[in-house]
């Protein structure tokens, strides 16, 4: 039955591994030994890492393993209109198209293995770690999941099922070889949280942290560091193991002047047009409206337009 998963997601340019869930406790303990460690920074920690749940769902108590998967993406160009100029503007590869990725690879693996009478459920694990962990996957010096033939350009989604694998990929995290000489996202990295000192990023000091966040931006942020709608591409777009992913750009959506200076006012989702809302629908940035109009204006020409 693994064969024939793996063969089935490896047709559609998708890589896999599975785990056992009898590593859960290995996961939860592993982020609250570097929490107590003091590795995390307190308002990250709370933000990002305390909503993992490293138990199965009620629907799904009697799971017996984990499926992680790597699904190949494009860095998404969009185009803003400021100054009478079209302005394109990057968002990177794990921001888009997530919810219809998890909805079809769950209807995939129900597909393949319902008809073994077996379930799956979306697990709400930290994926990154659980992907290194099963082998799927390498850590760069950035702390970014790299997967053979992908690079960092990939969204990771997880999966309980009730099915048992006879095999358990579960290895100790390791760093790709190809960063123990290579310093290219440590230099690339303005704000310093990439450092040659210890193995886990300083993400309070990652520029996608704080335009992730509503409020304003730290005083130490340059507004010429700032490089997509959300997120940041500048660690990856150096990184040697990208090199051959960096012109998979695809362009999503444009936004004409009005629509832009909308986004630019802060209008909340019942002020805007239809039109923009399907567009943001698309580009998966209607949870992100909020820090939209203080992100749009540090990229567009850093202030907004007249």
């Amino acid at each position: 039955m693994t064969e024939i998963v793996f063969s089935q997601l490896s047709k559609l340019g998708y890589k896999a591994n599975i785990v056992s869930v009898g590593h859960l406790g290995d996961l939860e303990q592993e982020i609250e030994n570097y929490y107590k460690k003091g590795s995390f920074d307190e308002e990250f920690y709370k933000e990002r890492l305390s909503r993992f749940v490293f138990r199965p769902p009620d629907s799904l108590l009697q799971a017996r393993s984990v499926i992680i998967i790597a699904v190949p993406q494009p860095q998404i160009q969009v185009i803003f209109t400021c100054k009478g100029e079209k302005v394109p503007c990057m968002i990177p590869p794990t921001y888009v198209a997530s919810t219809e990725t998890d909805r079809r690879l769950e209807n995939l693996l129900t597909g393949i293995l319902g008809s073994e009478n077996y379930r799956v459920a979306q697990a709400l694990l930290p994926e990154k770690l659980l992907a290194v962990h099963s082998g799927l996957g390498s850590y760069g010096r950035n702390n970014i999941c790299y997967v053979g033939g992908m690079g960092s350009f990939h969204q990771l989604v997880a999966f309980y099922t009730d099915f048992s694998s006879r095999e358990d990929s579960w290895q100790e995290s390791k760093l790709m070889k190809s960063c123990e000489k290579c310093s290219a996202c440590l230099r690339s990295c303005p704000t310093g949280a990439i450092t040659p000192k210890r193995f886990l990023l300083h993400a309070e000091r990652c520029i996608s942290f704080h335009n992730e966040r509503i409020g304003d931006f730290p005083g130490w942020i340059d507004p010429s560091w700032h490089n997509c709608v959300v997120g940041c591409l500048l660690c990856q777009t150096v990184c040697p193991e990208n090199k051959d992913f960096l012109q998979w750009v695809e362009e999503k959506e444009e936004f004409s002047r009005e629509e832009t200076d909308l986004l630019l006012e802060g209008k909340q989702l019942d002020r805007l047009p239809s039109s923009v809302i399907r567009k943001l629908e698309r580009l998966e940035l209607i949870e992100y409206l909020n820090v939209l109009p203080r992100n749009l204006s540090v990229l567009l020409n850093k202030e907004p337009c007249p």
